[in-house]
């Protein structure tokens, strides 16, 4: 049989519309592509049969986090790669007539390819229900957030802030950023003794903590996830923060009470929903007090393509949804909010993903003895192509300041 890499690089530049972006290896030792940069290797010929059945990003990620494909190099540059030569129309989806899809099972039988979908892997996210529904919010979030409390702590920082930090120094490590990020917000929401502060979406209670600890606010966090609020609950008891800081395993839909000095809410909008954000606004303005303060840090990306793209949306963060930083502008001062001030930290999130990326690596043994192969190379993907986005201004993020 001849050499299968030279019939894969035909047969893959059909389905993405060029050239291929980088090297080739198929699993007979044979090689196809440019000389230089990464190699993709296909281990197996499911690899190409998830393609075949999934052609695109979702069939590639299926590939790679399966383990079906590999990448020998630098997994950004050939992310970085792929991109340009999209950006360029040198790669495209392209549309298949009859005929070329004739010549492309023709060719996928010569490599003996063909056969029933692959069964997608195990880490493939599959929510129910209608759409942001609370239980079909609660399943999506626990997905990605009840990996469990040591995963997440071989990647954050000490306090395990999961959002963008802000580096005020070339030679901040994360911790340093992360510790300048919440001062920020503390600031900017003018904290003080006595007030009282609830953090909608609160993770791992980042923000909630230090505010009660170093700016002496009654703080109250709010999470869909029960290991955070269980991580909270111990770190409440060990730092003596017992009735200065409490959290809640809630929906924000289901906020009511007395309404609060301060407001924050990190990357949690981009759960929310199209259809949802109007109702999440509204909750925001609802428990604030006239006058009082909301720092909302968002993550942004072009009208064009709200989503986080098939991979994420399959792996990370099912439902969620990205607009533009004017949309997100108009939506807030529609539900009465008065915008006081926007800062935008898209270089900052490129180094704080690079920062998660460097301690994934570094601790790559003990993610895989917690979450399995297939999560780090989940997250290997998701952190490279992340810090791409941030990179080259396909996503931003931003903090708002803005008064009810």
């Amino acid at each position: 049989m001849s050499p299968a890499a030279p019939l894969l690089a035909e047969l893959v530049s059909r389905l993405v519309g060029g050239a291929l972006p980088a090297g080739l290896r198929a699993w007979d030792g044979s090689t196809a592509g440019p000389d230089g940069g990464p190699v993709v290797v296909l281990r197996s010929r499911r690899a190409l049969r998830r393609l075949l059945w999934a052609p695109g990003e979702l069939g590639l990620a299926r590939a790679y986090v399966s383990g079906d494909l590999d990448v020998e190099g630098d997994l950004t540059e050939g992310l970085r790669r792929a991109w340009a030569l999209f950006r360029t129309g040198a790669l495209s989806r392209p549309r298949l007539g009859p005929g070329e899809w004739a010549g492309i099972v023709a060719t996928a039988a010569r490599l003996g390819v063909l056969g029933p979908p692959p069964r997608p892997p195990a880490e493939e996210a599959r929510p129910s229900g209608r759409l942001h529904t609370k239980a079909r919010d609660r399943s999506v979030i626990a997905h990605h957030y009840d990996l469990g409390n040591d995963f997440y702590q071989l990647i954050l920082d000490p306090a395990m802030a999961y959002s963008c930090a802000c580096y005020t120094d070339p030679g901040d490590d994360l911790a340093t950023a992360q510790r300048a990020k919440l001062d920020l917000v503390c600031r900017k929401l003018e904290l003080r003794p006595g007030m009282r502060l609830l953090d909608v979406g609160c993770g791992w209670g980042a923000l909630l903590l230090h505010a009660a600890e170093h700016y002496g606010v009654e703080a109250t966090g709010v999470t869909l996830s029960a290991q955070q609020a269980g991580h909270i609950r111990g770190e409440i008891t060990r730092r003596g923060l017992t009735g200065k800081a409490t959290v809640r395993l809630q929906d924000y839909r289901e906020l009511s009470g007395e309404p609060f000095d301060a407001i924050a809410s990190l990357e949690m909008g981009e759960h929310v929903g199209d259809g949802n954000y109007p109702v999440y606004t509204a909750t925001l303005h609802r428990m604030l007090k006239p006058g009082a303060p909301l720092l909302l840090q968002q993550m942004s990306r072009g009208a064009t393509a709200p989503g986080g793209g098939a991979f994420i949306e399959s792996y990370i963060a099912p439902d969620m949804t990205m607009v533009p930083i004017g949309t997100t502008l108009g939506l807030l001062e529609d539900a009465g909010f008065e915008i006081r001030g926007v800062e935008a930290l898209r270089e900052h999130y490129v180094r704080t993903v690079r920062d998660w990326s460097e301690q994934l690596e570094k601790h790559a043994d003990q993610v895989v003895a917690i979450a399995g192969e297939g999560q780090l190379r989940v997250w290997r993907l998701y952190l490279a192509g992340g810090a791409l986005a941030f990179e080259e201004n396909r996503m931003g993020v931003n903090q708002i300041l803005a008064r009810r």
